[in-house]
């Protein structure tokens, strides 16, 4: 009997994707078939749903299936390779599956899974300010990195993905376990990515003229903007190096940086409609950020034009910084993805560590995964779930068997099912807004090109000590300002109770709809289409602030001629004050006149998130110890009346509406809450 129209539906919800009239909750774990004997793949890929798992993550990688140019080894040879036989394993087991065909898969193989005959074709080479190479040093070796922009490269990358998609289409649902594929992979220009690190490729160069043409139509004005009266569009180079002093002249610099967001994003649409083109069209598609995605040209908004929806990469060890940054990065794709109705999930949560990163220990691995479900995410893929080469751990050995930190994440995928999490729902009255074109603008304004921003993040330390100070710093120290701040206010938040998240600035119409207090933050240079929604936002009474300057030039750092207006009589002020004390004073004052819900917990070091049903009823609540010290802490529950620990099955005594909760350093606690019949 052939399976009726609704059931071979595939989508995405906030929950994961929908097969039919079921929502299949986004927990997975990866397995590299190509790095393992046949004969553990079922026993692996057994252990893996004894996980809890609902699906299989796996690359599929070009050098590792190329034999030549064009001719493939799908198992014919190799009998690791037959990636079908694979999945049909999978699916044997229970298991759906998630593909990962690249281009770029990285997945810690040598040249991150691109052949060296391509790499070392000196057309296909991305290239510096001087026209050399731009290598990539990446033990045991390094390479160099292709060109998004390069025709010679999307040709080979096009033979490849239509091989690749041609063999996985027979596998996608109903016919198969597939419901799921990965366009390219961590796509920040290959960690080099620094505005002015590459990408000067002749193609790229040309393609960088044929933007400021879409941006200026007109010579006239390229020349105003770019402050060159003989620029033509045919003559414009991109700039080689921050070269400017006055804000008044960056807008050459910030129309380059934002052309890199623009490549990848065209780069991404050319993968993947070669992958619809030959059979996997209809399949859900997604890209992972890599850890400090904010801080490369990878754009939310630009890349979901590529994608169905964004994911992102955890690897993090346990502090009550790193609380600070899982917060910032999770809140910001849960309210992404609930705004557009697709799954919040993380492609790769760390379980285990590849041998050139900073050790991560198991208990860094389970802050991590608790703090990102803590501020919304609904979904995880364990990266690794099966151990192999040039990786440190996993839950789970190469002959199947599991090891002891299985036992968390059984425990962990038990509990998120048993409550339903990827269901429930975290309120966050408070939208921090964070413009892109001020991203853009720290970009341009980072000290130690071409070492990347994220390089500071997997050191341990904050972005901002990577940016430009004094005399060379073209914003007058406005960039650095507004980090500061924007860290101030999340603590300040943070300590008052008041639930947060940040916000791109695609969603500003979103923010103002659906929050109670919009917090736009401003290094004193806003677009000036944004300035003008925000005064209509004002003018229709929503309560929108600014910090810790106002917008007085374009995104281009140009004296604007759009002005937001001062409303007399609001609960909110519309410049927020920048010191400390006045700010918290400040939030505690608009939260109560605003009836914002407040978090109650003791001691302040504790932090708490609360997830709702449909319904509103409470049913989950984490407590987090960022710090070093261990306590016993106080947390508000109303409304329940039982909390038991998630994980352990804990019963935790409740009084007066709070639970006590023993809480040891750098630990987070998962409550399952029955609220009053």
């Amino acid at each position: 009997m052939a399976a009726s129209p609704e059931a071979k539906r595939v989508g995405l919800s906030t929950g994961g994707i929908v097969v039919g009239d079921e929502t299949v909750p986004l927990l997975s774990g990866s397995v590299h078939y190509f790095r393992m004997p046949r004969s553990s793949w079922k026993p692996a890929l057994e252990a893996l749903r004894g996980l809890g798992a609902r699906f299989v993550d796996t690359y599929v990688p070009w050098s590792v299936h190329e034999r030549e140019r064009g001719v493939y080894d799908f198992g014919e040879h190799d009998p690791r390779l037959d990636v079908g036989a694979f999945l049909e394993v999978a699916s044997s087991v229970g298991l759906y599956a998630i593909v990962r065909p690249g281009p770029h898969i990285n997945a810690e193989l040598t040249e991150f899974g691109i052949p060296g005959r391509v790499l070392w074709d000196e057309r296909c080479m991305a290239r510096s300010p001087s026209g050399a190479p731009v290598v990539l040093p990446m033990p045991p070796g390094a390479f160099p990195i292709p060109s998004y922009a390069s025709s010679v490269f999307h040709e080979e990358a096009e033979l490849w993905l239509r091989r690749a998609a041609e063999e996985i289409a027979p596998y996608v649902y109903p016919d198969g376990p597939v419901l799921l594929v990965q366009v390219d992979n961590e796509g920040s220009l290959y960690f080099r990515d620094g505005p002015y690190d590459q990408d000067y490729h002749p193609d790229s160069v040309e393609q960088y003229r044929r933007f400021l043409v879409r941006r200026y139509q007109t010579p006239t004005a390229l020349r105003a903007a770019h402050g060159d009266p003989e620029l033509t569009f045919a003559s414009v180079a991109p700039p080689a190096r921050l070269d400017e002093q006055s804000p008044d002249r960056l807008a050459r610099h910030l129309d380059w940086a934002e052309y890199q967001e623009a490549l990848i994003e065209t780069a991404f649409y050319r993968f993947r409609r070669t992958l619809d083109r030959h059979g996997l069209r209809g399949v859900p598609t997604m890209h992972n950020l890599p850890v400090a995605e904010s801080a490369t040209p990878l754009d939310p908004a630009r890349l979901e034009r590529s994608v169905d929806f964004l994911s992102i990469d955890y690897y993090h060890h346990a502090s009550e910084r790193i609380r600070g940054e899982i917060a910032r990065r999770t809140s910001h794709v849960a309210t992404r993805g609930r705004a557009r109705g697709v799954p919040s999930f993380a492609a790769e949560m760390g379980a285990g560590f590849a041998p050139y990163f900073p050790p991560l220990s198991e208990g860094d691995n389970a802050f991590t995964a608790m703090s990102a479900l803590a501020y919304g995410l609904r979904g995880m893929n364990l990266y690794m779930a099966v151990t192999r080469d040039r990786w440190i751990g996993g839950p789970i050995d190469l002959r199947g068997r599991p090891r002891e930190s299985a036992r968390l994440w059984t425990s962990l995928f038990a509990a998120l099912e048993r409550t339903r999490f990827h269901t429930l729902v975290r309120e966050t009255p408070v939208h921090l807004v964070v413009p892109r074109s001020y991203e853009r603008l720290t970009r341009i304004c980072h000290a130690f090109t071409p070492v990347p921003q994220a390089a500071f993040a997997f050191a341990g330390e904050s972005v901002l000590r990577a940016g430009l100070e004094g005399e060379l710093d073209p914003t007058g120290g406005a960039t650095a300002e507004t980090e500061s701040f924007l860290h101030l206010l999340e603590g300040t938040l943070g300590a008052e109770g008041v639930a947060h998240t940040l916000v791109s600035d695609d969603l500003l119409s979103y923010s103002t709809e659906r929050a109670a207090w919009t917090i736009v933050l401003c290094p004193g240079a806003l677009p000036e289409e944004q300035t003008r929604l925000l005064t209509d936002a004002l003018l229709a009474g929503k309560k929108v602030s600014f910090g810790p300057r106002l917008p007085e030039r374009s995104a281009s750092m140009r004296p604007s001629g759009a002005r937001v207006p001062r409303m007399e009589g609001s609960p909110v002020p519309l410049l927020l004050p920048r010191g400390p004390a006045t700010l918290r004073e400040l939030v505690s004052s608009a939260a109560t006149d605003l009836g914002l819900e407040r978090l109650t917990s003791h001691p302040e070091a504790l932090r708490t998130t609360l997830h709702r049903d449909a319904s509103g009823t409470p049913r989950v609540l984490f407590v987090i110890n960022g710090g070093d010290s261990s306590f016993t802490g106080v947390a508000g529950v109303a409304g329940a009346v039982a909390a038991t620990d998630a994980l352990t099955l804990e019963a935790l005594p409740i009084e007066s509406g709070h639970v006590h909760v023993t809480m040891p350093p750098r630990t987070v606690r998962m409550l399952e809450l029955a609220p009053a019949s």
